[in-house]
C-alpha cells in the first residue's frame, strides 16, 4: 500500500472535537432508517477535510455513513450537507449515475449539534494515488475510462428532467463562480493574501470564453471522491457532492482534467509520471474521449488553459478556506494544516497556465 493510500484509506476513533451523542442519533436512526438494530458502533473516515464522515454499524452488522456539518462557526454556503443530500436522492431516483443510496437527512440541531444525513455504505477501491499503483499495468486504462465515461453520463443528465432544474442558478457560470471564489477569498482575512490570487481575480473575469450550457456539475470529480467496483474496472458510488450545483460541464470536466498537471502530492496529480509505460492515456486523449461521449467539438488549447486556470483557482480558493478554519480551530481533518498551505503555490500554477498568453 502507498503511503497516500495508507494515509486516508480506512477508519479510526472518532476525533475527540467531532464526538457526538451516540444514544441520541441511535434513537433518530430507529425512527428514520428502516432496519437499524442496536447497539449502534460510529468510526470515523480518515479522508476527508470539510464535512466529518462516519461509519456506523448496527447490532446486526449492517454498516451505513454518516456525513455531517463540522461543529463551530462556519461560512455560510459551505458544508451543504442538505444540497448533498438532495443531488443523490434525485440522480439515484432518476438516473444510472452512480451514487450511495440515501436513507434521511436531519436539519434538527438538538440531536448532533449540526444538520446531517444517512446514506448506504457502498463496498468498493477508494484510490488516493491517480497512477493507481496497486493495479496491474493492463487495468490502469479502463478504470480511467470508467471516470470518463461516468463524468460524461453526469454531464448528460438533464437538471429540469429529475427535479434538479433550481439546483442552482442557469447559466453565466463561470462570472459568477469567480465573483463567488474572488469574494471569499478576500472576505478571510485570517488566511492571509497571495499575489497570483489577486492577480486571478482580476484576470478570470475578462477572459471567459463564449458560449453557456447548464448542466449538474459535482464540482469535485476526481479519482478519490469515486468507489470503483472491488474487481472490475465500474465506478459503484461518486462521493462528495458538497460543490456540487448547477453549472458550465466543461468546468467541471477541466476540474477534473487538472490532474495531467497537477503535482502528486497533496493533489493526487499525475505531473511527472511516466503515463505511457504506466498505460494510462494521455491528458489530449483523454479530453477528446469526454468530446466524442458528450458530443462536443474539439476544445482549444487558449480555451482549455482557462478552464484549467479557472479550476486551480478554484481550488486555490478552496484551500484558502481550509486555511482559515484550521487558523479559527473549525478544519475537520487533522491533514488540513499542510492543505491550507499548499493554496500560495497552486495559485501560482494557475496563474502560470495563462500568464504566458
Amino acid at each position: 500500500m502507498t503511503g497516500r493510500q495508507e494515509q486516508f484509506s480506512g477508519t479510526m476513533d472518532v476525533r475527540e472535537r467531532h464526538q457526538f451523542d451516540v444514544t441520541a442519533l441511535e434513537h433518530w436512526l430507529i425512527k428514520h432508517v428502516q432496519g437499524v438494530t442496536p447497539p449502534l458502533g460510529v468510526r470515523q473516515f480518515r479522508g476527508g477535510q470539510s464535512n466529518p464522515t462516519y461509519m456506523l454499524t448496527d447490532g446486526r452488522g449492517r454498516r451505513l455513513v454518516l456525513r455531517r456539518k463540522p461543529p463551530g462557526t462556519l461560512l455560510k454556503s459551505a458544508h451543504a450537507v442538505d444540497r448533498e443530500y438532495r443531488v443523490i436522492t434525485a440522480l439515484g431516483a432518476h438516473t444510472d449515475v452512480p451514487v450511495a443510496r440515501p436513507h434521511a437527512l436531519c436539519t434538527d440541531q438538538s440531536i448532533l449539534g449540526t444538520w446531517f444525513y444517512i446514506m448506504d455504505h457502498v463496498d468498493g477501491r477508494i484510490f488516493w494515488d491517480a497512477t493507481i499503483p496497486d493495479v496491474p499495468n493492463d487495468e490502469r486504462a479502463v478504470l480511467f475510462d470508467a471516470m470518463n465515461r461516468t463524468l460524461a453520463q453526469l454531464h448528460l443528465v438533464d437538471p429540469v428532467a429529475i427535479g434538479l432544474g433550481d439546483y442552482g442558478k442557469p447559466g453565466n457560470y463561470f462570472a459568477r463562480q469567480i465573483a463567488r471564489w474572488s469574494r471569499q477569498y478576500l472576505d478571510d482575512g485570517e488566511a492571509g493574501r497571495f499575489p497570483s490570487m489577486d492577480r486571478l481575480v482580476q484576470w478570470l473575469p475578462d477572459n471567459i470564453p463564449p458560449g453557456d450550457e447548464t448542466r449538474i456539475v459535482h464540482g469535485d470529480y476526481r479519482i478519490d471522491n469515486l468507489i470503483f467496483h472491488p474487481t472490475e474496472p465500474r465506478i459503484l458510488a461518486i462521493l462528495d457532492w458538497e460543490l456540487s450545483t448547477l453549472g458550465h460541464p466543461m468546468a467541471d470536466f477541466a476540474y477534473h482534467l487538472m490532474m495531467y498537471r497537477m503535482p502528486p502530492q497533496g493533489f493526487t496529480g499525475l505531473l511527472g509520471a511516466d503515463l505511457q509505460a504506466l498505460n494510462i492515456p494521455g491528458e489530449h486523449k483523454y479530453m477528446q474521449r469526454y468530446c466524442e461521449r458528450t458530443g462536443r467539438p474539439p476544445i482549444s488549447k487558449q480555451n482549455l488553459a482557462f478552464y484549467i486556470a479557472f479550476n486551480m483557482f478554484r481550488l486555490a480558493a478552496i484551500l484558502h478556506g481550509i486555511r482559515g478554519r484550521v487558523k479559527r480551530g473549525t478544519a475537520a481533518s487533522r491533514h488540513a494544516e499542510a492543505q491550507g498551505e499548499m493554496c500560495g503555490p497552486l495559485a501560482d500554477l494557475a496563474w502560470a497556465q495563462v500568464s504566458g498568453q
